[in-house]
């Protein structure tokens, strides 16, 4: 058995990946500042499912807490790993307030990596994004793809805590795996993702609002999967940069299209002009990851889907009245 510090432990992929890793038989400590960029139900749920593991710790803190990090972990069993998925994540409101994502994304992680330093901890995953690779990407895009021109403070601001990342690489011997993320979608998703909206405005028979023409794509990976390779990120490496996800791609139009199919409803579409933080396209060249994690995606969108509207659907009474803005 291991012991794992996994930040942002209440959110969508983190809460996950913390399940995973409990059903194998690790022990982990959680943190989530329970940040309310969107409903706090959401956490709830994904938390309260986590709090019936009996190896399972949480702490209700800030990563750009110093000091309670410091506190946490002089209390804390030896930990073999960091996973750091607490981010201020959404390229568009990064537009709005990127001091709050460069403090989050920058110094929270800054903070980490000076633990990791000082209790000698082996390896840390930091979780980036897709966004970094901008929007003159070759498709599907792998990892040497050029990332040095971010569209946005929330891209710039992942780049920004990968470079950091590898000089405590370099200067201390820290392993470090940084999992660029693509689109991942699944059941208690972020509600400003286009899966949660669609399904809730497509159910609840309101306007889905579509910026562009409908024909930009998105790779999709289903959340278990993603969960799956981030864990299968914990070998040792020495410093890598993986894609994971964004493997099986859709245009937004057809997505709707699907969504529509089964829930039985026709939507309502409103198009509005392309926001210009918006990439035109995501698509990943994942074949890194199979090759040095052994990872491949295993769920296909006809399978995940349901399993999206079918947990919506069950947490209706809820679920329906989060707002999607």
């Amino acid at each position: 058995m291991s012991n794992y510090f996994v930040t942002g432990a209440a959110g969508f992929i983190a809460s996950k990946v913390c399940e995973f890793l409990l059903r194998d038989g690790h022990a982990v400590i959680g943190i989530d500042n329970f940040d309310p960029v969107y409903d706090l139900r959401l956490k709830d749920w994904r938390l309260d499912r986590l709090l019936d593991f009996p190896n399972f710790s949480f702490h209700k803190k800030d990563i750009c807490d110093l000091q309670s990090l410091k506190d946490i972990f002089a209390s804390s069993p030896k930990v073999d790993g960091v996973i750091n998925l607490a981010a201020k994540a959404g390229v568009r409101d990064s537009v709005l307030d990127p001091w709050a994502y460069y403090n989050t994304n920058l110094t929270g992680t800054l903070n980490l990596l000076e633990i990791c330093k000082q209790h000698a901890i082996p390896k840390f995953i930091l979780a980036s994004t897709s966004s970094i690779y901008g929007d003159d990407a070759p498709y599907p895009t792998p990892e040497t793809a050029d990332s040095s021109h971010p569209l946005q403070p929330y891209a710039a601001s992942k780049k920004a805590a990968e470079t950091l990342a590898y000089s405590y690489h370099y200067l201390s011997g820290i392993d470090v795996t940084v999992v660029r993320y693509f689109t991942v979608y699944g059941p208690a998703g972020r509600p400003g993702m286009s899966m949660f909206r669609f399904t809730k405005w497509i159910a609840e028979g309101e306007p889905v609002t579509i910026f562009g023409d409908g024909n930009q794509t998105r790779g999709f990976t289903y959340v278990d999967d993603i969960a799956r390779g981030t864990i299968q990120a914990l070998k040792p490496l020495g410093y890598e940069i993986i894609n994971l996800g964004g493997h099986q791609t859709i245009s937004i139009n057809d997505l709707v299209g699907m969504i529509e199919a089964r829930l039985g409803k026709k939507a309502v579409v409103k198009y509005q002009p392309a926001h210009p933080a918006d990439m035109n396209a995501s698509w990943a060249d994942v074949s890194k990851a199979k090759q040095v994690l052994n990872w491949q995606p295993q769920v296909s969108l006809e399978e995940g889907i349901p399993h999206i509207i079918d947990w919506y659907m069950q947490e209706h009474t809820w679920a329906s009245q989060v707002s999607t803005e």
